[in-house]
């Protein structure tokens, strides 16, 4: 399911225009990025998702064409993790 096809999946069960729908899930995305970027909580849907800014501690790795180790140095990434209902969905399809 691409962008447009949500958009009109929200719109539809939500029963309201493609343009608030669309408006909602960009809110929903700026929203979970600003708080996510900040780091100091995390960003839970309950039964669906919850992102959270991780800690990356910094490491040693390979160059893959050269073969040459290189440092990696120490930054953030994102954990996502499936609430209980997503998880059950996909189990039972």
């Amino acid at each position: 399911m691409n962008r447009s096809e949500l958009v009109g999946a929200l719109a539809e069960r939500a029963g309201v225009s493609r343009k608030d729908a669309d408006a909602v899930l960009v809110a929903l995305a700026e929203v979970t990025g600003e708080v996510v970027a900040k780091g100091e909580e995390k960003v839970t849907i309950p039964g669906f998702l919850t992102f959270e800014r991780t800690h990356r501690a910094a490491r040693t790795a390979r160059n893959p064409q050269t073969g040459d180790p290189m440092q990696i140095p120490a930054g953030y990434s994102v954990k996502v993790s499936a609430g209980s209902k997503l998880k059950e969905a996909a189990k039972n399809n």
